[in-house]
């Protein structure tokens, strides 16, 4: 079973993350240039599509077995900040997805961009949604909770991580700032706490708290 939920997993990550590129992030482009979506080699994925997309694999995956869905999310849950911060070194290791300029200390220079020092971004990310993430997630579970609480913090916990570094990494260029001066990421982010603090709320109802 625990083979099936990473094949299940693994297919979400790639065709949601792809998708939700396509979608998320470049629509017009892909629009005009439908064969591009499959070029994967060049780049291209979006954490939101790929956590959509492990939603609905892990849905059919418990419809298929009649198991719970919350239940399988929440077991999942904690596992997830540990992939989340080996993407993110992966990200600073190949200079990619970097910062900001800052003249802060630690600003470095990313060959990638250009000769500006800038925020390590990737490593804020390796931190926040990765480390303490995970930590929380992990004492958090450490003891038994209701059903679908577990999965709440990890949308608030990862939602709220992801909207703070947004103001240290450098928007995509071929989108830029969107309204109220917040980045894409930072929009896609804000579902995710507010059904997380909802999540919380009703797990925590159903409960009798």
């Amino acid at each position: 079973m625990l083979d099936d939920v990473l094949f299940y997993g693994a297919l979400g990550v790639i065709l949601g993350g792809r998708l939700g590129y396509v979608i998320f992030y470049q629509p017009s482009y892909f629009l005009h240039h439908p064969l591009d979506i499959f070029m994967t080699w060049k780049g291209g994925m979006s954490f939101h599509g790929g956590f959509l997309g492990v939603l609905t694999a892990m849905w059919l995956f418990c419809r298929s077995r009649k198991l719970s869905f919350l239940r399988v999310m929440d077991f999942i849950a904690p596992l997830v900040p540990l992939g989340l911060g080996a993407g993110r070194l992966g990200n600073f290791i190949n200079g990619e997805l970097w910062g900001r300029t800052t003249d802060l200390p630690w600003g470095m220079v990313f060959q990638n961009a250009d000769a500006l020092p800038r925020h390590p971004s990737q490593l804020y990310q390796f931190g926040l949604e990765g480390i303490l993430l995970f930590s929380l997630l992990w004492w958090f579970s450490s003891k038994p909770r209701p059903v679908g609480a577990i999965s709440a913090l990890f949308l608030i916990g990862y939602g709220v991580g992801r909207f703070l570094v947004e103001f240290a990494r450098e928007p995509d260029s071929y989108l830029g700032l969107l309204s109220l001066g917040l980045s894409m990421g930072q929009w896609l982010s804000l579902p995710m706490i507010l059904i997380g603090i909802w999540m919380l709320r009703w797990a925590n109802a159903s409960n009798g708290n």
